[in-house]
């Protein structure tokens, strides 16, 4: 007999922090592996772009302090 999807999340549950990510990334990848290729590739190419306007002076680095300091108060 199948078990319930109640049962599964019991028993992921009590797998380990690694494991049940690991777990999630085969689950949601088993729904559509092409889609997890397609956003790696776009946020490689966001990541560059981004860069490279960096490097030619076009956007200003902050320190990582404010930027953490800022998303955390966003989510409070």
């Amino acid at each position: 007999m199948p078990k319930s999807v109640a049962e599964l999340e019991q028993e992921a549950n009590r797998l380990s922090k690694k494991d049940r990510a690991a777990l999630a990334h085969h689950l949601i990848a088993s729904i559509d592996p092409g889609e997890e290729m397609d956003a790696e590739a776009v946020w490689l190419e966001e990541a560059e772009r981004r860069y490279q306007a960096y490097r030619q002076g076009k956007l200003a680095g902050r320190p990582a302090e404010q930027v953490f300091r800022q998303a955390r108060s966003k989510l409070r």
